[in-house]
Formats: C-alpha cells, structure tokens, sequence
C-alpha cells in the first residue's frame, strides 16, 4: 500500500518542477535616423544570442517567449530552430501574463525581454523584489527562477562573452 502513495507522491512533485530562464535581448544595432525603435540585433548580439541557444538547448525548454520586437525575436531565434520550439510573442502591458507562466506546471520557459521588462518578470514570477530596471548598456546577464511547488529560487548566471 506504501509504494503506490510514494509513488504518486513522487510523480505529483516532478510535475510541479519547472524552470524559467528570463534574458534581456542580445546586444542591438545603433539607432540612427532613418530606423525606427525596432531595431535588429549587432553583430556582437547576434553573437550572444548562438551563446545563449549553445547555454540552453539542452535544459528541456517546452516553451519561448519574446516580446514582439526585432532583437527579442532574434535573441530566441536560434534557439527555437535548434530545439524546433516556436517563439510565442507576449505583451507585458498584458496583465495576465506573468500570472498564466506562474501557473505552468511542468517543463522549462525561455522569456525574452528588454532591460526595463525583465526586473517585472523576474519579480513577478518569484514574487519578490529581487531586481530594478537593467542598465542599457548591461547584456548577457542569465536571470534562472526554479520553481518546486509553491517554492522559487532564484539565481542569476551570464552568458556570450
């Protein structure tokens, strides 16, 4: 009688095991006058983006989010054709959002956002106050949320060079 509870036990935890990798996008071109704010990525961001796909493509994600700008597309890009996951655009101004990635039960996310976005992603899925808005001039940095339960840690890696 013990082995089969044991054995739901152990099955209901794994399935509450989760991970969310949350990235500001790869280093963008220079704006200049004739471009919009939607500019791509520099040569140095496309760069950082294959770290990023070589530093993730065997963490199991399921899922890969980006917001609907040129250099987060590109940022999630080669990951999403490495691992054949397609990059789903999200609106933070979405008030939902954060609430619906904080309900996902099991495998791994990729979100993708901008140095003013991230400290409200990261924030909102562990639900502390953990970081304020990115430098501009800061990339790379690898903000890594466990989730086991109800429980978040937090912890925070770099990646490219």
């Amino acid at each position: 009688m013990m082995k089969p509870l044991l054995l739901i036990l152990i099955v209901a935890l794994s399935s509450c095991r989760s991970t969310y990798y949350v990235v500001r996008h790869a280093e963008k071109e220079a704006a200049s006058t004739n471009m919009t704010s939607d500019v791509p990525l520099s040569a140095a961001g496309a760069e950082r983006a294959q770290a990023l796909k070589s530093d993730l493509q065997n963490k199991g994600i399921k899922r890969i989010y980006s917001t609907n700008y040129k250099r987060t597309k590109a940022t999630a890009q080669p990951l999403s054709e490495a691992i054949g996951v397609p990059v789903e655009v999200y609106d933070l101004k979405d008030a939902g959002f954060i609430g619906r990635l904080r309900d996902l039960k099991k495998g791994n996310t990729l979100i993708v956002g901008h140095s003013n976005t991230v400290d409200e992603l990261v924030n909102g899925i562990t639900g502390k106050s953990l970081l304020k808005d990115l430098p501009d001039t800061q990339y790379g940095d690898l903000f890594v949320i466990r989730k086991k339960g109800k429980t978040y840690q937090y912890e925070m890696k770099h990646f490219g060079k």
